[in-house]
Formats: C-alpha cells, structure tokens, sequence
C-alpha cells in the first residue's frame, strides 16, 4: 500500500526532474557501502555480465600507482559485495589505470592508461585471459586509429565485441572532449575509423565515459560545461529508436541521480535495472564514491491504486504512440524495456504490464 500511495504521489506531482518520463520510478541513491568505498576514493566503475563482477578504480592503500583498477566479486545478484582485490602489476603501473570495460565473455579488459609507451597522453589499452580462471595478460595498447596522439579514454565495449565507444579530444570533434565509436567486422578485425556520434550528443563542452543499455538503444555519458550547465559535472541520457538510427539530443537527468557535486561515470546493471555511478556528493568516505540507483516502471497508468484492465485500455489508447529523439519518450505507458522505455507504446510494454496485472492477482489472492 506505501508503494502504491508513493507512485500516486509521483505521477501526481510529476517529480521526474530533467528526464521527460513519467513511467519510471527512479530510486533514492544509495552508496555502496565502506566495502567499496574508501578514503582512497572509488570510481569508474564497470560490471561483468553476469553480474558477479564489478571493476573499480581506486587509489586505496595496497595499489601499484596513483590508481589502479580492483575487481569486487559476489556469489549471486542477491549478496553484498566483497573485498576489492587489486588486479595485480601485470595489468596495473605506476601512472593512472582507469576506466575498465569488461567484455560481455569476461575474457577482455579493456581500460584507460597514462603509463610511458603510449601514443598520447591517455591511451586505452586491453588485456586478455584465456578463461575467468586464469589471470590477465600483458596489456597491449590499441592500434591507430583508435589511440593516436590526442587524450582518449573511457572505454566501452558492447557485448558483440563490435563496438568500441569512447571519448577522446582528437580533431575534428565539436568540442572539448567528444564520444566515438569505433567498429568492426568480427571480433578477429581490426577496429574501423572512429566516427563522431554527432552534435546532438556532443557539444562544445565536454562528453565521455558513454555505457549502452542491452538493446543499444540508450547512451548514458557524462557532460562537463556543456551548454546552459557552466562547471556542472553531470550525467546525461540520449535515446535511439532503432540501432541504425542516429542518437538524439541528450537530456540531462535529474536530481535523483545528478547533484550540486560532480556526478559521472555511468555504468548499467546487466539488466538494465541499476545504475551505478561515481559522485563527490555529501555522505561519501571521500573523494569520489561509487552510488547506485534502481529504475522500476511505473504500471498504475491511472493513478487509481490498482493494475488491472482500466490501466491496459489506458495503454491501448496510447498505443504505437512514438516519442521524440530529443531524450526518452513522453508517454506515460512507454514502461519497457529498461532503464527508461525505447520511444514506443507496443507489445513490450503490455507485456510489462501483464506481468505486475498477475503479481497484484496474486497477492489479493494470498490475502
């Protein structure tokens, strides 16, 4: 009954602050606890795909540099936490390691560096490990004409292995700090010429460490005085209605994530249920601390306590309703898939639906 009164109140008031949705209910940030973090500061964060893995950058007591790269890890989705371990002086050095991007197998890392031998002055750099058993190889920085002489940095990879987004200042770009992506025919190819995601996502300011949801259709990245938002360190959102359309302008989002600190580094849950980012916010063990929000939808469509047949009529009535590329749909029914819907009312979505009708049958019928 509190929840349900909780989302009447949410619609009600329409306190979805900075993302146009009214279909999603986004959680209080909670952080993760003195496991993770530390007076050394936590950041950059990145999760296996089984979720069991989570990679972090820390300058913590124990490290090799002025940070390193560490892997928590945990039974199931359903336990904490363990103790952070150091990757070891094979993939960690002296200078700054950073930003890991663990691939959809868990058998490449690939990561940001400013150790010596690089092309410029951050490189992103990979390595490799026969199995999860095993322990990772001698990291190779990547060839031109992904590293070159300008910074790049804040890889990620997407689960085919044919995708590698990342931000870099190189020429060419609009402005201070751009996102790319780079691609390729099979994961055994060379990676293509990175392209520029477009002035709909990059401004004049500054724009890194991107992260896709699962069906590649929403881009989360940081934005550094970005239009409007002088000195703001905040994370963004920008949508796509298919995988071969161009990304739309990307929307700030609001003060359920972002803070009057800096806010960055976003990275999904494997099902696109929790966002996990980096924040200076108060509450933290200092410095950088890694935080995380849940994403839940939003299924009682009018607002009358109940999810029944009135609320799939609401969501008939709405159906096919196309939202716009300028950030996530407008439509209150647009409830799938995670983290925030993909711009449509369709099958998805009363599926979505379907399924909280039959939980709250189910309860009424244990009561």
């Amino acid at each position: 009954m509190k929840r349900t009164i909780a989302l009447k109140l949410f619609l009600a008031m329409g306190l979805v602050a900075g993302v146009a949705n009214a279909d999603f209910l986004i959680s209080e940030p909670a952080n993760l606890g003195p496991t993770i973090n530390s007076k050394g500061g936590a950041a950059c964060v990145a999760i296996s795909a089984d979720g069991l893995e989570l990679y972090l950058v820390s300058g913590r007591a124990g490290g090799y540099g002025e940070a390193d790269i560490w892997v928590t890890t945990r039974p199931t989705t359903e336990d904490d936490w363990g103790e952070p371990i150091n990757l070891g002086s094979v993939v960690n050095s002296s200078a700054w390691d950073a930003e890991p991007a663990i691939s959809a197998d868990g058998l490449s890392l690939y990561f940001a560096s400013q150790r010596p031998g690089g092309l410029g002055e951050m490189d992103i750099y990979l390595t490799t490990r026969p199995t999860k058993d095993d322990p990772w190889s001698e990291p190779v920085g990547l060839e031109p004409p992904v590293n070159g002489p300008a910074w790049d940095d804040t890889p990620y990879i997407t689960a085919d292995g044919l995708e590698l987004y990342f931000a870099s200042d190189r020429a060419g770009g609009y402005g201070l700090s751009d996102v790319y992506v780079a691609t390729r025919p099979t994961t055994e190819d060379p990676w293509g010429a990175p392209v520029n995601l477009g002035p709909a996502l990059n401004t004049e300011g500054y724009e890194g460490c991107p992260y896709l949801s699962s069906d590649g259709l929403t881009l989360f990245h940081y934005g550094f005085n970005r239009p409007g938002h002088p000195g703001n360190v905040d994370i963004w959102v920008a949508t796509r209605p298919t995988e071969n359309d161009a990304w739309g302008s990307s929307v700030k989002l609001g003060p359920e994530v972002n803070s009057a600190a800096a806010d960055t580094n976003p990275c999904l849950s494997p099902d696109d249920s929790i966002l996990y980012f980096q924040s200076m916010r108060p509450g933290g063990l200092g410095g950088f601390n890694l935080w995380q929000v849940s994403f839940s939808p939003i299924v009682d469509l009018n607002a009358d306590g109940a999810v029944d047949m009135l609320d799939a009529a609401v969501m008939l009535e709405n159906w096919g309703i196309v939202g716009s590329q300028s950030g996530p749909s407008t439509s209150l029914c647009d409830i799938a898939p995670l983290p925030l819907g993909d711009g449509v009312v369709d099958a998805k979505d009363l599926l979505v639906l379907a399924e909280h009708m039959i939980e709250m049958a189910d309860d009424v019928t244990v009561e």
